[in-house]
């Protein structure tokens, strides 16, 4: 969960109403985001993930009002037409291809909305945009640039700016090693020959994202009243809830939206698009969900609670909502408005006594074997990008594919389990060395006997890497691995595409090949931007348990 400090006053005024504390502490808790302290100034509340458009001050107000009752239905924004131009250069492609961009006008900033904007742009940095990894968010005063805008990449040593509360211009490779924020990301733009910047038709340079904005052309002050507000990243749809979340935020500071033009080498896209998404209402599936039996009008008023529009038998989904994706989601929305104190305790028909499954107790039993010889456990997605579990790690696979997935980032479900393993080591390139890491999930292969087309099996699958690792390394550790479980095993010579030739084995344990063990190549290492050698192993745990 995310810290979000609401302003009590600020809230209370744009209400129009005051609240008591029993009150606030309540229903913000029943809307989803418990309170972990109230005073007369301020309210601190936890956001969950699935929520960042509840990271801000007008975000949060304006669910709350919709969930008490103060307001119902569907925030309508209206977009301007601006005409003006963002322009990416193809020099983008490999570097940070995608932005969605946005201009707001006639804001009266104080100290407070200043205050409010930091906010919004640091909590969504946090999480929706993975420490600036998915997303990196920029927030300019407008009247200091001059249209059309250029998102372009340069060579490091071929810029200079200031950047943001730094005394003077250095080039693009002085900020990540002199500044402070610069030092603090340096790790996204590790391995690139050239840094993204978007610069304005005075070739001033307004930022580098995603690390810092220039101090000349990238900081707000009370004198500002029109901003524009650029996301970059990898991933369209991401960049683009986003924008909304931010752009939807200062209309309700009293903004004016107004559009841009992103002129593409191959295409033009013109945002942001703040036209609710469709989605059919689908009541039974709802009613048997929440194990209610509410007739339609009533889901629709519940839903309508939590902000939603309706056009027909369809729900409009609000621009700004990132996480509504299936009924799933219109389900828990219901649930929310509903009110889970209303819902009545039932005892089932059955009686059972609880217990840890199989599969459970040997997956905290392998996860203590190896935390006992100092690895760090991971905690990975199910999804993953195709060409993260094929294309990188040199391997093809038949894996399930995603149907209308809404990131690029994840359309797939994992096949095997060291690329997602091998992707927790890319992201932390910059932490100390040697690392040794695990992780015991699910993965998902395609099979028609199953009545899903898809079985499901628990995998173990650990790395080590540091400028000595090899073979003898990783076979230590399974060596210990399988002492502990009480089994015995051999290793067969085995060739996979990820691994080094001569320098993998497959796994073989009562006659049944459970996995395989080796060096990855050096063209996974590369795939990977990986400095270091790296051994691994994956193991099938489902088997060992039926053995």
């Amino acid at each position: 969960m995310t810290v979000l400090n609401i302003n009590r006053k600020e809230l209370e005024k744009n209400l129009g109403k005051k609240f008591s504390d029993d009150y606030l502490v309540d229903r913000v808790s029943m809307m989803g985001a418990p309170v972990d302290e109230i005073t007369k100034e301020e309210i601190v509340i936890d956001v969950t993930p699935n929520r960042p458009d509840l990271l801000s001050q007008q975000g949060f107000a304006r669910a709350f009002a919709t969930f008490i009752g103060l307001k119902k239905g569907l925030a309508k924004y209206t977009v301007h037409k601006s005409g003006e131009k963002i322009i990416i250069d193809k020099s983008m492609k490999n570097v940070r291809p995608y932005t969605c961009c946005a201009i707001v006008r006639g804001i009266r900033f104080d100290d407070e909305k200043i205050k409010e904007i930091i906010q919004i742009q640091e909590k969504l940095h946090v999480t929706f945009g993975r420490n600036r990894k998915k997303a990196a968010i920029g927030i300019y005063p407008y009247e200091k640039i001059k249209t059309p805008i250029r998102f372009v990449a340069l060579k490091p040593d071929e810029f200079k700016f200031r950047p943001l509360e730094y005394d003077r211009e250095i080039t693009g490779r002085q900020i990540l090693s002199m500044h402070p924020t610069g030092r603090e990301y340096a790790h996204l733009l590790e391995g690139f020959e050239r840094y993204p910047l978007f610069i304005d038709a005075n070739n001033h340079v307004l930022s580098m994202p995603p690390i810092i904005n220039s101090h000349d052309t990238g900081k707000i002050s009370n004198s500002t009243t029109d901003v524009f507000i650029e996301c970059s990243g990898f991933d369209f749809n991401t960049l683009e809830k986003c924008v909304n979340m931010i752009v939807c935020a200062l209309a309700d500071m009293g903004g004016q939206v107004y559009s841009m033009d992103l002129v593409y080498p191959d295409k033009k896209i013109t945002t942001p698009d703040l036209k609710p998404k469709k989605m059919k209402l689908d009541v039974k599936y709802i009613n048997k969900i929440i194990g209610l039996q509410l007739k339609e009008n009533e889901i629709k008023n519940l839903l309508l609670k939590m902000g939603y529009g309706f056009e027909g038998k369809n729900v409009l989904v609000p621009a700004y909502r990132a996480d509504i994706m299936h009924q799933i989601d219109l389900a828990e929305d219901a649930a929310i408005a509903y009110g889970y104190e209303n819902f009545k305790e039932e005892l089932p028909n059955v009686a059972t006594v609880g217990e840890e499954s199989r599969s459970s107790k040997l997956k905290t039993f392998v996860a203590n074997i190896l935390a006992g010889i100092e690895a760090t456990e991971l905690n990975t997605y199910h999804l993953i990008n195709r060409n993260t579990q094929t294309k990188l790690m040199n391997f093809e696979c038949e894996f399930v594919e995603v149907a209308n997935s809404v990131s690029k980032e994840y359309d797939s479900l994992r096949y095997w389990l060291l690329p997602s393993v091998v992707e927790v080591l890319k992201n932390n390139k910059h932490v100390e060395y040697p690392q040794r890491v695990f992780d015991v999930e699910t993965v998902f292969k395609l099979d028609k006997t199953e009545e899903t087309g898809v079985r499901e099996e628990i995998h173990l699958a650990a790395a080590t890497s540091n400028e000595k690792a090899d073979y003898t390394e990783i076979r230590q550790i399974l060596d210990y691995l399988v002492r502990m479980l009480g089994l015995s095993y051999e290793v067969r010579e085995f060739e996979h595409s990820s691994f080094i030739e001569g320098r993998c084995g497959k796994i073989i344990i009562n006659g049944k090949d459970v996995g395989f063990i080796g060096e990855l190549h050096p063209q996974v290492l590369e795939n990977f931007g990986l400095s270091f050698p790296v051994a691994a192993l994956e193991i099938n745990l489902s088997v060992i348990l039926d053995l």
